[in-house]
């Protein structure tokens, strides 16, 4: 893993609302098949860094690299926005988001909601798409569900098109803000069963999440963050071993 290319490399990254600075130079990589973990209190950064990554928000200063090109960008502090819109089209169409609320577009069907983007934004031809789309239902466990619509699932159903939809679009990494917050325990384990199994796959990842043993079980890396500033990083063995922090031990008593 330490050999394989960066895929997503941030580079000493600020991002501010007005005053409210919310991000304080914080570095990221992740690899080629790696999965990182973003853990840490709420209000701490962590679906602002991965909002930044996939360019849904603009920050003020720092680098974003994506497969080493560099993100371009015109301007500078609360004025600085992407300088290149066929670069960020590109770059955003090779990371697929999977979103807390789902976000499944409600007037589809399942199959629909799978197939929208790779046919609409990426002009694959439909019947391919199609093949392509019952596969990955079939993949996340909902292959029966694909002429359902989205009030019909369960919120763990829901989450799981959600991540089928993110990967028909066959990206070079998946990221994940909270995809298990808003479900019921036994909901949760289906989705979190997923993910693992795309972890074992060596799909690269990135993560933010709540729940302690899923950071732990499928990441080659955790980075814990706290009032938008890395406090503590490393495997994962390391974080929830031996925390060093003594804000890093406060937060794992708390959410134990």
């Amino acid at each position: 893993m330490a050999d394989a290319p960066p895929v997503i490399e941030i580079r000493d990254l600020h991002k501010a609302y007005g005053q409210l600075e919310v991000l304080k130079g914080v570095d990221l990589r992740a690899c080629q098949g790696e999965v990182v973990s973003l853990i840490g209190s709420s209000g701490s950064g962590k679906s602002t860094l991965l909002r930044c990554a996939n360019l849904l928000e603009d920050s003020q200063s720092g680098d974003i690299l994506f497969c080493e090109e560099p993100v371009r960008w015109r301007g500078s502090g609360h004025s600085r926005r992407p300088a290149d819109a066929a670069q960020i089209t590109r770059i955003r169409t090779n990371l697929s988001m999977v979103f807390q609320s789902f976000n499944l577009w409600s007037h589809l069907t399942v199959l629909q909601n799978v197939m929208e983007a790779p046919v609409h934004v990426l002009r694959r031809d439909p019947a391919e798409v199609e093949r392509a789309a019952r596969a990955y239902l079939d993949k996340v466990g909902i292959g029966d569900k694909c002429d359902a619509w989205p009030a019909q699932l369960s919120g763990g159903q829901q989450q799981r098109a959600a991540i089928a939809r993110a990967l028909a679009m066959e990206p070079k990494a998946l990221l994940f803000d909270e995809p298990t917050s808003a479900l019921d325990p036994e909901l949760e384990q289906e989705v979190i069963r997923v993910i693992k199994a795309l972890a074992d796959e060596g799909r690269t990842m990135i993560i933010v999440t709540h729940d302690m043993n899923l950071a732990r079980d499928v990441s080659n890396h955790v980075i814990f963050l706290h009032q938008g500033m890395i406090e503590e990083e490393g495997p994962p063995a390391n974080l929830f071993g031996a925390p060093r922090s003594e804000r890093l031990r406060g937060f794992l008593s708390a959410v134990a």
